[in-house]
């Protein structure tokens, strides 16, 4: 069985629990059959083994180096982004005439998840490449689709977005990057761009910037934001590569992991640059991007998450250390360590978290494919949820593989402990946990009324309802809790109050979507028989029994109106 992905998995998720077959009958997808979906997971399986994974070891060792004129990237990268782009998924999604397959979103991310789990720091090129097509496909002019996306879908480009500044951070409220129009239908862009996740390297003939700045004249705040194409090179418009524009690399950031993806600081110097749509509405654009961005950051933490608890599972049944507490003769031979009660309790836990993880990403994933007003309104709710739930949990079945593994998992003859530092930089990608609190609680399941939060605790009932009363009861009841206490954080008005534990309150949250994700694949699995149905019947049962519970004590603070972190005096902190 494969250590970066359980096949297995995907097909209960995709062809048992979603029935993603039953999207062939849409028009946008009837070119496609359980034939051809089998086909994309199988191919995508076999490049993540042949050419992704064996270089990720090296690519956490040998990171990206800047000799003053040209980034070095191991050679294995662009090898291996060849051969994915060459299969056509980078496009996957697409319409046809772009080139695109148009594939469903959920059979994709499910081939994706194989290239995140595989090498997370290769993949991330193309997942930016990916998210930047798709925005300029929505909000770009023809001719800027024909010069810039076009190519990238061919793998010749690469994209980026640029939005935080040295200064700035996440606040793009503060923005200081400035566009001044050159009197030729462009603009010349000015300012420094910080944390640019493939800022800049040789691995393409040019990268494409999206960038967030300031036209001329344009008032404070994200709404005087507009959003420009600011490419590496200058594109002709016959597609031709010309000299360098404006863009330089300032430096390379060096994180603790994700090592393999160039992290840039960027200097835009007068650069030539096309204005997006319309000026003032650059952050609306970009709002597609960074949520593409946000549900791909949760997918990688899954994929890491999955791949370490796999990693686990086999050492724990290869490796034999201690006997049983009820064995007393010293002589008796050792025992697998997967024996013992407290390993179990590591690996059934990690296995409720990235199973659950996996189902969250293409339960998402496939609202997408079925476009209405109410899958819209979920996907909205749920979009903080997909980011943050698995970059804290996937994370923790992380550390449990390298608790599992013992001494062993904190050196670096295995990979557990390099998932480990890949995966805590997702908490910080595309907005902190505490970014996404506050868009929850903040915005999401207060706006047209509450309608959101109403719809997403109806389809957690329906579920409910209809599994075993032992399991479904405690879910149904969490869920009148979580109304009654949103009710109550907004009844006063008070926003500082309603959002001081804005954090425990995406955690409670999305601890209860996976509660109830977790029925919906135990209905899923039915009585059907075989130690694959039994585990997640007994993943099923834990989550509800042993991780629900955790939700009890933060609606309680939330309750209690408590404003302790919103009040502090900064000084007694030391």
């Amino acid at each position: 069985m494969s250590k970066i992905l359980s096949r297995r998995d995907l097909d209960f998720l995709l062809y048992e629990w979603l029935d993603v077959e039953a999207l062939t009958a849409r028009e946008r997808f009837t070119e496609h059959s359980r034939e051809t979906f089998d086909a994309f997971l199988d191919v995508s399986a076999q490049i993540a083994e042949r050419d992704f994974a064996p270089h990720n070891r090296r690519s956490d060792l040998e990171e990206p180096t800047f000799d003053g004129t040209r980034v070095h990237v191991i050679p294995e990268v662009a090898a291996a982004l060849k051969v994915f782009n060459d299969t056509g998924l980078l496009s996957a999604t697409m319409d046809a005439d772009v080139g695109g397959l148009q594939l469903p979103h959920v059979v994709a991310r499910a081939c994706f998840a194989w290239f995140q789990a595989a090498n997370l720091a290769t993949s991330s090129y193309s997942l930016l490449t990916a998210g930047n097509a798709n925005l300029l496909l929505s909000y770009g002019s023809t001719a800027q689709i024909d010069r810039f996306v076009r190519p990238m879908l061919e793998g010749r480009f690469t994209g980026t977005m640029c939005l935080s500044e040295p200064q700035a951070g996440s606040s793009l409220a503060d923005v200081l990057t400035r566009a001044v129009p050159s009197g030729d239908g462009t603009y010349r862009v000015t300012g420094s761009k910080m944390w640019i996740s493939g800022g800049d390297h040789e691995l393409t003939e040019t990268i494409v910037h999206l960038v967030l700045a300031r036209a001329a004249g344009a008032p404070a705040g994200v709404k005087g934001l507009s959003l420009f194409i600011v490419p590496k090179h200058h594109i002709e418009a016959d597609g031709t590569v010309g000299e360098r524009n404006g863009v330089s690399l300032a430096g390379l950031n060096h994180k603790m992991g994700y090592r393999g993806t160039t992290n840039a600081v960027l200097s835009f110097d007068d650069a030539t640059g096309y204005l997006v749509g319309e000026e003032g509405k650059g952050l609306v654009y970009m709002f597609q991007m960074m949520n593409e961005a946000r549900i791909g950051v949760g997918a990688g933490a899954v994929a890491l998450g999955y791949t370490g608890y796999l990693h686990a599972l086999d050492y724990a049944r290869s490796r034999s250390q201690g006997r049983l507490v009820a064995d007393k003769d010293p002589a008796a031979p050792a025992v697998p360590i997967v024996q013992h009660p407290d390993v179990r309790r590591l690996l059934l836990s990690s296995k409720a978290y990235v199973e659950g993880g996996l189902a969250l990403i293409l339960y998402a994933s496939k609202l997408l494919d079925e476009p209405s007003d109410d899958n819209d309104l979920l996907l909205d709710v749920l979009t903080p949820i997909v980011k943050a739930w698995p970059s804290q949990w996937c994370r923790l079945a992380n550390d449990h593989a390298i608790q599992v593994h013992g001494g062993y998992g904190y050196t670096r003859e295995y990979p557990v402990e390099q998932f480990y530092r890949d995966n805590r930089l997702n908490s910080i990608h595309e907005g902190t946990d505490g970014i996404q609190g506050l868009d929850l609680l903040g915005r999401k399941v207060v706006m047209r009324g509450g309608a959101g939060l109403q719809l997403l605790i109806g389809r957690i009932v329906t579920t409910a309802v209809a599994a075993p009363t032992e399991l479904g009861q405690p879910v149904i009841a969490m869920c009148d809790r979580l109304a009654t206490t949103t009710r109550k954080l907004w009844a006063a008005g008070d926003p500082t109050a309603a959002l001081a534990n804005s954090t425990a309150y995406l955690e409670a949250t999305g601890h209860l979507v996976i509660a109830w994700l977790w029925l919906s694949q135990l209905l899923a699995a039915g009585d059907k028989e075989g130690a694959f149905y039994d585990g997640k019947r007994l993943a099923a049962r834990y989550f509800i029994t042993h991780e629900l519970p955790r939700i009890g004590p933060l609606l309680d603070l939330l309750d209690s109106g408590d404003t302790l972190l919103a009040d502090l005096d900064d000084t007694v902190l030391g």
